[in-house]
């Protein structure tokens, strides 16, 4: 009998043993587990924080980036605007001085009359001499025969302008003018030649052709300056 109750109380004593080992192992597993969990926060945690330093550092480096482009971009708007601004401007006042110009030139004739304006823009671009001394204007009648010196001659079937410097050298324009910036130019010479040797008609065939070959030509308004220098050298008989 006593037997068995030491062998019950060495059981229950061995029981207890295994228990209290099995409590400890479980309480230092979960230490460790705690332990384990603890630093896997820890590390978590710090990862984390290098994550959002991470971003902020790279979020800090590219706004001065983007506000530098940003104040480029504005920059060249900027310059684009002020150089088109200057291009305006200056075409504007290129304008503004090709008005003055043509203004001034229009302003050197405005004393003369239009028909002495006329005979100086004729003689400035059918003259054969522009360097003369003076230009002599003499006014024709239609039905004035075109050779003077010979009454067989065909006469002028229209009142013409004859236009001619001080010598035969300076040559001659014959004209009429048509109203409309044309002319009728007559070939007809300053000075005719003695028409004693001539057969009977022959200078009424001639001025009949000068006639029929008048030209119509239409008068540039050319340079105002060399037409005002004209005017002044002109003499109307």
């Amino acid at each position: 009998m006593r037997k068995l109750q030491k062998i019950f109380y060495c059981n229950a004593a061995l029981l207890l043993i295994a228990l209290l080992l099995a409590g400890c192992t479980g309480s230092k597993n979960e230490e460790s587990k705690q332990s384990s969990d603890t630093d896997s926060a820890v590390q978590s945690e710090q990862i984390h924080n290098k994550t959002e330093n991470s971003n902020k550092i790279g979020k800090d480096q590219l706004e001065p980036t983007t506000a530098s482009e940003e104040s480029a971009t504005k920059a060249s708007n900027e310059n684009s605007s002020k150089e088109s601004a200057m291009d305006e401007s200056s075409e504007t006042s290129s304008e503004e001085v090709k008005n003055e110009e043509k203004g001034k030139e229009d302003n050197v004739l405005a004393a003369y009359s239009s028909e002495k304006i006329e005979y100086a823009r004729v003689w400035l671009q059918l003259g054969s001499n522009q360097e003369i001394d003076e230009l002599n204007v003499r006014h024709i009648s239609a039905g004035k025969p075109i050779n003077p010196n010979d009454n067989t001659s065909a006469s002028y079937p229209e009142d013409v302008i004859q236009l001619a410097g001080s010598r035969l050298v300076d040559g001659s324009v014959t004209y009429h003018g048509n109203g409309d910036g044309t002319i009728h130019v007559y070939n007809v010479p300053l000075r005719w030649d003695s028409a004693d040797d001539l057969d009977q008609g022959v200078m009424q065939e001639v001025t009949e052709n000068i006639i029929k070959n008048a030209k119509k030509v239409y008068v540039d308004p050319g340079d105002n300056e060399k037409i005002k220098q004209l005017i002044d050298i002109m003499m109307i008989h």
